[in-house]
C-alpha cells in the first residue's frame, strides 16, 4: 500500500493521534466482540494508520540524518 492510498483524514493525524487510534483498534480486535465485516474494516484502517506512522518516522529519520 502506497502513501497515496492512505486517506487524507489519516494523513492529517499526528503521531500521537495515530498511535492512540491504533491502540483503540487493537483493543477492539482483541475483544472478539466485532463481527467479521467490522473486524475487516478495522483491520484495513489499522493498516493505513500503520503506514502513516511509518511515513512519519521516515520523515523524522531523514531530518535527523540531515543534521
Amino acid at each position: 500500500m502506497k502513501i497515496e492510498n492512505i486517506p487524507a483524514e489519516i494523513k492529517s493525524k499526528s503521531l500521537k493521534e495515530a498511535k492512540d487510534e491504533i491502540n483503540e483498534i487493537l483493543l477492539l480486535l482483541e475483544s472478539k466482540n466485532l463481527d467479521l465485516s467490522d473486524s475487516e474494516d478495522k483491520y484495513k484502517r489499522l493498516i493505513n494508520l500503520n503506514k502513516h506512522v511509518e511515513s512519519l518516522f521516515k520523515i523524522k529519520l531523514k531530518k535527523i540524518k540531515e543534521l
